[in-house]
């Protein structure tokens, strides 16, 4: 009997350890894996505002047990795999130690972890899936996050919005662990998941693994550096898959990936549905034109969830060789925001409306600022967009689409330049040079005063390249140079002799008379320098944005403002223009100027208005405003493209002007 008892003491002893053993285990590279249950729970939230792609909350059924990571993968225990990443070690001043977590990874490197650890202990290691890593944070919990509805100080690594990296201890399991003994699953670093992003579908679904296809993949938990609300169990971000910054690293599961099926791929947005695929036939007018103003910033239709923002700015617009029209901008309800979303419309050939705003592009939780449209005349369309990692818009990395069936598809984001930095906030007016060069301007500084940086592709933007290297401000003055333009918000036109002209916003340089004027930079030697003048034309500021293009007909155009509503009163005098009788009159407001002779002098200068009494409605910063035959539009942000028909299509913050040569003449 005793030696029963003895021997039942054994196997209690052994059962004790083979449970242990299953709870938890240490594996080749330190990682720590504990063992997560099968079961169900409440995905998503009600969504709501920016938060729409959480909803609808839905029943998921988790049917297997599974191990993950305590922690994210540290620097040391990645370094195992690849010792070259040391290099980005405190980049940024960021994740020094050896138990930080590693960032600056893609997906592609996390994957590339798996599958090395997977050979090197056979077993299945992956990424968690969405529902994994939402399953595993909640621990059971209902709350926004896993131990209450408000994150604990203790848990806040620079939880705000900041524009520049700021340096914050990163070192993994350093708070409490949630109720499953997993650390850092609120903040820290954001963390890639299997998925491709897509919206979520009604109904009970078990062992969910996202969308079939894509263009970002999911990240979830949030990071350093970020406002704690995006920290949440619900909430849902993505990234594109080869960007690696410094907000984002990877925890890792091992257990054989769910035999599910995966949803479709994300329908295309209405913008990109019923687009013709004919050649335009265009037919030029013999006589002036200026054409009835029209909003090209209609609200989406209501059930199609397309997210639409009190703030509707930024925009860029780009003729289809289908005959179509087609305008991009920015809606969000903070310019700063992680909200804001790229929309687009299409004014189809032989209407007058535009179609209800729809999703263009929206990199998830990311700031969008900045986008230009361009067609380049050969049967392709670009689209550049910045792209930011953690709110404002400072340290945006440059994207780059293209599309070759008049937007109906296009090809998925590639990182024209990678680096999260300043010299990459995209300003509208792509152009295109006589030995087949692409320039795409980019604002040197997120403020007022310091410049816009130049993009130079030469391979029809496989590669891009800033040619001075340079975005530090230098001194902007009549005859001195530097690597950048002056002003920001740049346009630029390429001159018969292969020099580049820039007008720009803000850097104002003074003329003879001690008035301050629009800065005027030209380049030599294809964007390595410029040199500064000051121009003949006034400056402009907050809410306002110029247009620099070469015409059909060959004449260069240029469009501002005659002064800022809110400059003072020595300065916000208007402008001097002739009437249809050739008496002088003075103007205010979005003006139009023509030059024959390179830039050298200007001598038509029209306002933007035909004289009609109208009341209308600006957006963004502009709101509204009266025309009539001494006032134009106040300020907005101007884009323009022209058609083979030689219509000009002017586009401010919400509305769509169309003129011609002819009309400016007059």
């Amino acid at each position: 009997m005793l030696h029963f008892f003895r021997w039942s003491i054994i196997v209690c002893l052994l059962q004790s350890l083979s449970v242990f053993a299953a709870a938890q285990y240490l594996n080749s590279v330190g990682a720590k894996m504990e063992s997560i249950p099968a079961g169900k729970f409440m995905m998503g939230s009600a969504g709501i505002g920016e938060n729409y792609d959480e909803r609808p909350a839905h029943v998921v059924a988790i049917t297997y047990p599974f191990y993950i990571a305590a922690t994210e993968i540290t620097n040391k225990q990645y370094e195992r795999f690849d010792p070259s990443h040391q290099k980005y070690r405190g980049k940024n001043g960021l994740s020094i130690e050896d138990d930080e977590p590693v960032v600056y990874v893609n997906y592609n490197d996390a994957t590339a972890f798996c599958t090395w650890l997977s050979g090197k202990e056979k077993k299945q290691y992956r990424l968690p899936t969405e529902a994994e890593w939402e399953y595993a944070c909640r621990a059971g919990s209902y709350t926004a996050y896993a131990m209450n509805d408000a994150l604990p100080k203790e848990y806040f690594r620079n939880q705000e919005v900041t524009w520049t990296p700021k340096r914050v201890s990163l070192t993994v399991a350093q708070t409490k662990p949630n109720s499953w003994n997993l650390y850092d699953m609120h903040g820290n670093v954001e963390e890639w998941c299997y998925d491709w992003y897509g919206a979520y579908v009604p109904g009970v679904q078990e062992n969910p693994l996202g969308r079939a296809a894509g263009l970002y993949r999911v990240t979830r938990g949030g990071s350093h550096s970020t406002p704690a609300r995006y920290l949440r169990s619900a909430n849902r971000s993505a990234m594109i898959p080869e960007d690696k910054n410094w907000l984002v690293g990877f925890r890792i599961v091992e257990a054989p990936l769910a035999k599910s099926i995966e949803l479709p791929a994300t329908p295309p947005p209405a913008n990109s549905v019923n687009v013709k695929q004919v050649v335009a036939g265009w037919s030029k007018l013999p006589k002036a034109v200026f054409l009835e103003p029209i909003n090209f910033i209609n609200e989406p239709i209501c059930n199609t969830g397309t997210p639409f923002y009190a703030h509707n700015h930024c925009p860029a617009i780009s003729w289809c060789p289908n005959g179509d029209l087609l305008a991009v901008w920015f809606s969000t309800d903070e310019e700063s925001g992680r909200e804001m979303v790229i929309l687009g419309s299409r004014l189809r050939a032989g209407n007058n409306s535009w179609d209800p705003a729809s999703l263009f592009l929206k990199v998830p939780d990311r700031n969008m600022t900045g986008s230009s449209l361009f067609y380049d005349n050969k049967g392709t369309m670009y689209h550049m967009n910045g792209v930011e990692t953690a709110g404002s818009w400072q340290n945006l990395a440059m994207v780059l689409r293209t599309s070759k069936d008049n937007g109906a598809s296009w090809s998925a984001p590639q990182l024209a330049d990678s680096e999260h930095r300043m010299g990459n906030q995209v300003i509208a007016g792509m152009l295109h040079t006589r030995q087949g060069w692409l320039i795409q301007a980019g604002d040197a500084v997120p403020g007022g005063e310091g410049g816009s940086a130049v993009h130079i592709s030469e391979d029809n933007g496989k590669t891009w390249h800033n040619p001075s290297g340079d975005t530090v401000a230098p001194v902007f003055s009549e005859g001195k140079s530097g690597g950048v333009i002056a002003g920001i918000h740049t346009g630029i036109v390429e001159l018969k002799d292969g020099s580049l002209m820039a007008f720009g916003r803000g850097n104002n340089i003074s003329d003879e008379m001690k008035v301050p004027k629009m800065p005027l930079s030209i380049s030599k030697d294809s964007g390595r320098s410029w040199t500064y003048h000051a121009s003949e034309f006034p400056p402009i500021a907050g809410g306002q944005r110029l247009v620099l293009r070469r015409l059909n007909e060959g004449a260069i155009l240029f469009v501002s403002f005659t002064n800022h509503p809110d400059a003072p009163m020595e300065i916000a005098k208007g402008m001097m223009f002739k009437d249809a009788s050739g008496k002088d009159h003075r103007g205010y407001g979005l003006f139009a100027a023509l030059s024959f002779d390179e830039g050298k002098t200007w001598p038509v200068k029209k306002l933007l208005s035909d004289g009609r009494e109208r009341f209308l409605n600006g957006g963004a910063w502009t709101g509204f405003f009266k025309t009539d035959l001494s006032h134009a539009e106040p300020k907005g942000y101007l884009a323009a493209t022209q058609t083979p028909d030689d219509i000009i299509h002017l586009i401010s913050s919400s509305i769509h002007y169309r003129f011609n040569l002819q009309w400016l003449m007059q």
